[in-house]
């Protein structure tokens, strides 16, 4: 039997697998694992990026495990269950990982599936790959990013027509909208999200956890109060950064036309 969840580390990337035959489907307790391994992420200083992506190249996942769901009662307000750090599928709502992942999408990505890959920081999927929210004929409301994430990102009227309609919506369409960052052929997928991951590994890695943490705060406020935020002194992971060893280094290596050394602190 499978692990449903496979952890691997490769130099400072940490690369987590979804792996539950057939479809992929996240029950409460792969959803546990899933906050685990982002949790790792987020607390081993010698991790820089993480990329989530499945095994297998027809589903990248169908969401929500709803026949587990039903058998263990978890319909209506499931998330005063321990679905683990994170909340649905780890990532969902793990508001302090402010190191980047990137989800290499490999197939159909359903209901919760879709929820997860809205929470990575950067998309890249397969050229066969599909997106769809299909919950409403389910009398359930796609609330583990479904309607608080994508209506930000598409025009109204397309969300809407996501979320009411349930159609699917082929890659090149989200691209097309600047959902998904980059398509590429199956069997270039990893091969594109390692070569990215490594890209952003070589930032300094506070300041690459700046960036994250910035836009975050942001998104909700007007730029006026955004400069006032970021000069306010409560973000923590920005003062660090700006104040840090490595943007001296940074500054001084250009000066001295060099590669920089980054060190992380």
């Amino acid at each position: 039997m499978t692990e449903a969840v496979r952890v691997e580390r490769r130099g400072a990337v940490l690369e987590i697998t979804l792996d539950r035959p057939k479809v992929n489907a996240i029950d409460i307790e792969t959803s546990r694992k899933l906050g685990h391994a982002f949790c790792l992420l987020r607390d081993d200083p010698d991790l820089r990026v993480g990329i989530i992506t499945a095994a297998g190249e027809k589903i990248f996942s169908a969401g929500w495990d709803l026949k587990a769901a039903a058998a263990q009662n978890l319909v209506g307000k499931w998330w005063k269950h321990d679905y683990g750090p994170g909340s649905f599928a780890g990532l969902t709502e793990l508001w302090d990982l402010n190191k980047p992942v990137i989800a290499a999408v490999n197939g159909l990505c359903i209901g919760g599936g879709w929820e997860l890959a809205l929470a990575a920081d950067l998309i890249i999927a397969s050229e066969h790959v599909e997106f769809s929210l299909p919950e409403l004929p389910l009398g359930i409301v796609p609330d583990s990013g479904g309607v608080q994430r994508l209506p930000k990102r598409l025009p109204y009227n397309i969300a809407m027509e996501i979320l009411l309609i349930g159609r699917r919506m082929p890659v090149q369409e989200a691209a097309h909208y600047g959902l998904v960052n980059k398509v590429v052929p199956k069997e270039k997928l990893m091969e594109t999200a390692r070569e990215w991951a490594d890209t952003i590994a070589t930032g300094a890695p506070l300041t690459v956890q700046a960036l994250k943490e910035c836009v975050r705060s942001m998104e909700a406020v007007s730029v006026e109060d955004s400069f006032k935020l970021i000069r306010s002194g409560t973000m923590k992971t920005y003062e660090a950064a700006d104040s840090s060893s490595d943007a001296k280094e940074g500054v001084k290596a250009f000066a001295e036309k060099r590669k920089a050394d980054f060190k992380g602190g």
